[in-house]
């Protein structure tokens, strides 16, 4: 029973080392080929299907200019929403559970080291589009 039990235990340890890891902006970079049909990132970064995506990390929902937002992101933004990390990961993961009636037509990136790696890739811009 001991040894079943350290089993358990270093198995938990092992994986919650490997999903705490280092994201990798490269991966992040060509994760983000993914979202290039409908969004920009960069100094010149334009509204597409979707709005762009510099200074998304920190940005309150809803607050691109001149772009027409989906009911749910704009009673997200009603409430304050923010797209920290923890939201991001979420929406990047499936969408339509965070806004269910969203514009937004993407399947969702499932592994969560892919999301992670993604989510650093888009910190890394500011609402300018330079890389901080």
């Amino acid at each position: 029973m001991p040894r079943l039990l350290f089993s358990a235990l270093a198995a938990l340890a092992l994986s919650t080392t490997l999903a705490h890891a280092d994201p990798d902006l490269a991966k992040g970079e060509q994760s983000f080929r993914k979202c290039m049909a409908c969004h920009m990132i960069g100094p010149d970064a334009k509204v597409k299907v979707g709005p762009p995506l510099n200074g998304i990390v920190g940005r309150k929902w809803g607050a691109y200019p001149d772009y027409a937002y989906s009911d749910d992101i704009k009673a997200g933004a009603a409430a304050g929403k923010v797209w920290d990390e923890a939201t991001l990961n979420d929406y990047i993961a499936n969408p339509k559970v965070l806004a269910p009636k969203g514009k937004m037509a993407f399947f969702g990136i499932k592994p969560e080291g892919e999301r992670a790696d993604l989510i650093a890739y888009l910190k890394q811009f500011n609402a300018e589009g330079a890389k901080q």
